[in-house]
């Protein structure tokens, strides 16, 4: 039995259950209590694609699609009112020479700034080659007409919700 089973079994308990608190298991409310929400980040140079978990860590959604140029700002007040965790970035981790030096040099400076802003939230890097990729696929298989599937907002929340859910199969 995994954590993730564990963690199910807990919510199914108390939703059975409902004569009893989750007070009432002390242990049970701290570890389920002082759980965070985990974002999620596809950074663009025009576009950032964001995405979140649930508190329980275990369902991955999209969240919002932001100006690339405003989106710093927009994470330190959303991690300031949601109790974030951790932040996962999405970096291309690529063999050899890079083939953008500048978005490499603006993912740096941004990863950089987030660091400094937000120096108490864990930061990692999840590696997102191909995400776009699988998320179109995900698109064209979800039933969506052609003109969605354009969306490049679209397109980039759902390469965050690829990053922070393939992150979340490798904790």
């Amino acid at each position: 039995m995994g954590p993730l089973s564990a963690q199910v079994e807990g919510v199914l308990f108390f939703i059975a259950c409902p004569e009893k608190s989750i007070h009432d298991y002390p242990v049970l409310a701290f570890y389920l209590c002082a759980m965070g929400r985990i974002l999620g980040i596809d950074y663009g140079m025009k576009r950032t694609g964001l995405s979140v978990t649930d508190p329980l860590q275990i369902i991955a959604q999209g969240l919002e699609t932001k100006a690339t140029a405003s989106v710093l700002a927009w994470i330190i007040d959303y991690v300031a009112k949601e109790g974030v965790e951790a932040i996962v970035v999405g970096y291309p981790f690529l063999e050899g020479a890079w083939g953008d030096r500048k978005f490499k040099d603006k993912l740096d400076t941004f990863i950089a700034d987030l660091k400094k802003a937000l120096p108490t939230v864990p930061l990692h890097l999840h590696d997102e080659r191909y995400t776009s990729i699988q998320a179109r696929e995900i698109m064209a298989r979800s039933g969506l007409k052609k003109s969605q599937r354009e969306d490049k907002a679209l397109l980039d929340r759902t390469s965050a919700i690829v990053i922070l859910q393939e992150y979340l199969g490798h904790i």
